[in-house]
């Protein structure tokens, strides 16, 4: 009987660090979603480079709540309701965006470059999220994580505020990237542990 309750009892004690880790899978699994709805429109050309300009630098500041609310090592579900809540707002202003009467060119040099900025901004918060559900990632290790990929997102978003996004900017938004890229791949093989 004693091992039994004991047993229910590290089972129950898990239970709030499995939810918080769950909520921020979600969070960084929403940011995927945006972001290949981001790049879809760049495909498309139902968006062109300043609106997906303007997309990612609201996704940043989603990103910049996410590392916020994880600064303590967890997220309330407070935290969590504001992040879904700019989530939602965001996932509204991709729609209109991608249906309003601007158009883009997608075979553009310029949309080439934010395509292939954005394809990495995908691959990276996979990266982070797949840590957070396997455990590689610590939810504060994640929270560090989402601020850099803010900031990377706010120099792709500077990058195309004036429609075109040059050779050099793109170069500077990448080895911004593959520093990031890095720092992912260090986290997930360190001795800490979810």
């Amino acid at each position: 009987m004693n091992t039994t309750l004991r047993l229910m009892a590290v089972l129950f004690a898990g239970l709030p660090a499995a939810a918080a880790m769950a909520a921020d899978t979600t969070a960084v699994d929403r940011n995927v979603k945006q972001q290949e709805r981001i790049e879809q429109g760049l495909q498309s050309g139902a968006l062109n480079t300043r609106e997906a300009s303007r997309l990612e630098k609201q996704q940043s500041k989603i990103e910049q709540m996410e590392a916020h609310a994880a600064k303590d090592g967890r997220v309330s579900s407070k935290e969590a309701a504001r992040i879904q809540q700019a989530q939602n707002a965001e996932s509204q202003l991709i729609h209109s965006e991608k249906h309003d009467a601007q158009r883009g060119n997608p075979n553009s040099a310029s949309s080439q470059r934010m395509q292939k900025d954005v394809a990495r901004d995908i691959n990276q918060q996979s990266r982070i999220r797949n840590g957070l559900a396997d455990g590689s990632l610590t939810t504060h290790e994640a929270g560090r994580m989402e601020r850099q990929q803010a900031s990377g997102d706010r120099k792709l978003a500077r990058a195309g505020s004036d429609g075109y996004v040059g050779a050099g900017e793109q170069h500077r938004v990448a080895s911004a990237d593959n520093r990031q890229s890095r720092h992912i791949w260090r986290q997930r093989h360190d001795a800490q542990h979810n």
